[in-house]
C-alpha cells in the first residue's frame, strides 16, 4: 500500500495514497469544519468550509476534495481561514431564511454548530429574504426550501445509497433549488421509496418528518456510513 507523508498543523501524518486532506486531518485528530461532507457518500466541495492553506500555493484548498500528497505542509486554523469560514457561514445565513427559533432542527442543526465553531453571532451582509416555498405533498415527510443550504447531501445519498435518484438540483446561480423528480411535488414521485435517508442526511431542518415541531428533529449522522458498508461486511445492526 502506497503511503504519503504530510504535515498538518505541525503534526506529521502518514496516510494511504488517494486519501484527502480531510481524511488525513481526521487521522491526526485535527478538527476542520464541514457542512456538505458526509461519511458514506462522495464529496463535492460545495460549502467551502473545509478550506485549508498549503505552503507553496496561494490558493485556499477544499480539504474534502483535495488529495493529500507527499510533503504537503497544511495549516487549518490560521486567522485568514477563520475569517473566510466565518464569512461563508454569514453568507449562508443571509442567503436563505434561517429562523432558528421556529425550526424543527433547532438545537440539533449542523449549521448552528458550525456558526458557533467559527464565532459567527451576526451577519454583516444584507439578508436576501428569498421567496421560497415548502412541499408537504409527501405522506410522511416535508421539505422547506427556506432552510436549504444546497449542500446536496440529500441528492447524493438518494443516488448512491438508496439508488432511487429522486432528488436533483434545478435552475442556476442564486436561484438553484432542490427538485424532486422532474420538478414534481415530492408526493407524486413514484421513484421515492419513503426510506427517509434524505431526512437523516439533511444537516438543517430543510427535510423533516411530518409532525415534528420546533427542536424535535434528531439526525442520525452515522447512518449513511454504516449503510454503505453493511452489505459488504454483512453487518445489519449497529
Amino acid at each position: 500500500m502506497a503511503v504519503n507523508t504530510l504535515t498538518i498543523d505541525g503534526k506529521e501524518i502518514a496516510i494511504e495514497a488517494g486519501k484527502t486532506i480531510l481524511d488525513a486531518a481526521k487521522e491526526a485528530g485535527v478538527p476542520i469544519p464541514t457542512l456538505c461532507h458526509m461519511e458514506g457518500v462522495h464529496d463535492v466541495g460545495a460549502c467551502r468550509l473545509c478550506i485549508v492553506e498549503a505552503e507553496g500555493t496561494p490558493k485556499l484548498l477544499p480539504a474534502c476534495v483535495t488529495a493529500a500528497t507527499e510533503g504537503m505542509v497544511i495549516h487549518t486554523q490560521t486567522e485568514k481561514l477563520q475569517n473566510y469560514r466565518r464569512m461563508t457561514v454569514e453568507l449562508i445565513f443571509a442567503e436563505g431564511n434561517h429562523v432558528c427559533s421556529i425550526c424543527v432542527a433547532n438545537g440539533n442543526c449542523e449549521l448552528q454548530d458550525v456558526a458557533v465553531d467559527v464565532g459567527m453571532d451576526h451577519s454583516r451582509f444584507s439578508y436576501r429574504f428569498p421567496d421560497r416555498g415548502c412541499d408537504l405533498s409527501h405522506s410522511q415527510f416535508g421539505i422547506d426550501h427556506n432552510r436549504c443550504i444546497m449542500c446536496t447531501r440529500c441528492v447524493r445519498v438518494c443516488d448512491e445509497v438508496e439508488g432511487a435518484h429522486v432528488w436533483d438540483v434545478g435552475s442556476r446561480g442564486p436561484d438553484c433549488f432542490i427538485v424532486a423528480g422532474l420538478d414534481q411535488p415530492w408526493g407524486e414521485v413514484d421513484a421515492c421509496t419513503s426510506c427517509g435517508k434524505c431526512v437523516d442526511a439533511c444537516p438543517t431542518g430543510a427535510i423533516f418528518h411530518k409532525g415534528e415541531t420546533t427542536g424535535e428533529k434528531e439526525g442520525d449522522r452515522g447512518k449513511m456510513a454504516f449503510l454503505t458498508t453493511a452489505r459488504e461486511k454483512q453487518e445489519w445492526t449497529r
